[in-house]
């Protein structure tokens, strides 16, 4: 350290044998929750670090896994996750995950090696520009800030709810720290991002849902920590209640908690036709937390034309055309607030003091609707469809009931995402994790593995994967059976890349690229250390249903032979969106 820079109070002073990889290490593990890696020449002393110092990095086998695992993990818990690669292939072989991540506005590090001070080699590229192109910042360290950065890393995740690559040049990171690279600061963050939500904007929103007749309450993950408030409006209101498909559970009642809300399951292109018709019904719709994506939006058709629509989200802006007025807010203050509002009213004081739930959400059902009807039910399916291969309905009731209530369910993307988001419900929010959604990816399910493992605790860890995508990911097969402690693998084998066949081959477009030769799963994850099984019929499942009663340990896998000729309903709705823009095309 030079002579003229005296060490500031309380911080640790630069030594020569502590590197800038200690110092970022020792700077993010007391800030993390878990850190995900695979080792490469960038990154060894990096990693090596993490194993001296105490955590550790829970490995992975492809690179792509280590962001995806810090994304799942955060979806999880909500505490931060580090991901770690090397430089070069090992940074670019984690892009559609980072690109997910940036999309899904997943707070995550991730530290990567890179080209080094003294300028780029023949086998670098540009990972800030190609970061930055995802929308991911990416912060360069150097010898004198090491531990200041890795805070700044830290602090701007958190903040900007975003991705944030740590890059370290290569002849940095066993090289010892310089003058205040050895510093590292306090983070300071606020307990709100966001002032207090505007008075006069909650008092409208009130006054709005106040006067509506068929109100509804969508919630989504951005409404994480106000499930008790939304219950209570959606009570006071007498409202229908709705979420997104990763929200689900969000208004599952407290044990012993009396409701006056009907729960309609999933808004958008994956809910039940009762429960899409009532949606479109209400009146004044409250959005909270939740972005509008064109599924939660059925491409505009979730809400009827007149629908005034209110929204409550962090973003800066509505997310959609259809929003009517936007509150930036967080949702838990705001629904606070609102529910305070509401409870002041008198006849919303009248039913919290008498304690009786509001019968007004079945008595303003559809005149010729039956009354106890669910309106959120979906068809329960044949045991095998027409072509003999099992229908994914019946096969997704019959694992439903065997697996416990306590589970997280992680999804892979593909045709058949729509059997496991529907038929495998969740109690809490945060418990269905479906990565790949915002970037239209599949391939993602094994590679979150680890980071839904890490934060699955005593739950069940359910993994829904299809033929394709699982081939995508299939390297880390063995991360899912070797970290988790209870795990499920449900792989939905059709032989084929079943959305391109519904979208494509159906318009006469070859089907050969399309098909996938049917693949023994059971045989390649029953080497991998699964317990394993071929699901031909609904009774092929009688030993997975013995082990699921009897509580066992370790990973049992299921590769469901399915009929590729059931169509989920949310295709039939992307097929008539499609026609339809041909149609209207000049």
């Amino acid at each position: 350290m030079p002579a003229s820079a005296a060490p500031r109070p309380n911080t640790p002073e630069a030594r020569p044998d502590q590197t800038v990889s200690e110092v970022i290490a020792r700077a993010l593990i007391p800030r993390v929750g878990a850190f995900f890696g695979l080792m490469g020449n960038g990154n060894s002393f990096f990693v090596d670090a993490l194993e001296r110092l105490g955590p550790g990095v829970i490995p992975v086998r492809h690179e792509v896994a280590t962001v995806a695992s810090a994304d799942a993990y955060h979806r999880v818990t909500r505490r931060l996750a580090v991901a770690t690669a090397t430089y070069g292939a090992g940074f670019t072989n984690t892009l559609t995950a980072l690109a997910e991540a940036a999309q899904s506005r997943t707070p995550l590090v991730l530290v990567v090696g890179d080209a080094p001070t003294s300028g780029p080699r023949p086998w670098d590229v540009d990972q800030v520009g190609a970061a930055a192109a995802l929308g991911a910042p990416t912060l360069v360290v150097s010898a004198d800030d090491a531990g200041a950065t890795a805070v700044r890393a830290v602090h701007r995740a958190l903040t900007e709810r975003t991705p944030v690559v740590l890059a370290i040049p290569y002849d940095l990171v066993a090289a010892p720290v310089q003058g205040d690279g050895a510093r590292i600061p306090d983070l300071a963050l606020p307990a709100h991002a966001l002032p207090a939500p505007e008075e006069a904007a909650v008092e409208r929103f009130a006054d709005a849902l106040r006067g509506a007749e068929r109100p509804l309450i969508l919630a989504g993950r951005g409404a994480r920590g106000a499930e008790a408030d939304l219950r209570v409006v959606a009570g006071l209101l007498s409202a229908d209640v709705a979420t997104t498909a990763p929200a689900q559970g969000t208004f599952t009642p407290a044990a012993g908690e009396t409701i006056g809300y009907r729960d309609l399951g999933i808004c958008g292109g994956f809910a039940a036709a009762g429960s899409a018709e009532r949606i479109r019904a209400a009146d004044v719709v409250l959005v909270v937390g939740a972005g509008l994506n064109q599924f939660t939006m059925s491409f505009g058709r979730s809400f009827g034309a007149e629908a005034q629509v209110l929204q409550i989200d962090l973003a800066s802006a509505a997310t959609h055309p259809r929003v009517g007025e936007h509150l930036r807010a967080e949702t838990v203050p705001a629904l606070a607030a609102l529910r305070s509002l509401l409870e002041d009213d008198d006849a919303a004081r009248g039913l919290v003091d008498s304690g009786s739930a509001p019968d007004a959400v079945v008595a303003d059902a559809e005149p010729d609707a039956d009354p106890g009807a669910d309106p959120a039910a979906r068809p329960d399916g044949d045991p095998l469809a027409p072509d003999g291969r099992l229908d994914p309905r019946s096969l997704m009731r019959r694992i439903d009931a065997a697996l416990p209530a306590e589970r997280i369910v992680s999804i892979d993307g593909g045709h058949f995402i729509e059997w496991a988001v529907t038929y495998l419900p969740v109690t809490a929010p945060d418990r269905m994790i479906m990565l790949g959604t915002q970037f239209q990816s599949i391939g993602l399910g094994f590679p979150a593995a680890a980071g839904v493992n890490a934060g699955a605790g005593e739950a069940v860890s359910v993994l829904v994967t299809g033929d394709g995508g699982g081939l995508m990911g299939i390297t880390d097969a063995e991360t899912f059976i070797r970290t988790a402690r209870r795990g499920v693998i449900v792989v939905m084998n059709d032989g084929a890349y079943g959305a391109e066949i519904h979208q494509y081959g159906s318009r006469g477009l070859a089907e050969a690229p399309m098909r996938i030769p049917e693949i023994d799963f059971a045989g390649i994850l029953g080497a991998l250390g699964a317990r394993s099984r071929v699901v031909r019929t609904l009774e092929d499942l009688a030993d997975f249903q013995r082990w699921a009663e009897a509580g066992c340990d370790g990973v049992y896998a299921l590769d469901c032979r399915i009929s590729g000729a059931v169509m989920a309903p949310h295709m039939r709705e992307v097929l008539a969106q499609a026609k339809g823009a041909r149609t209207r095309r000049p």
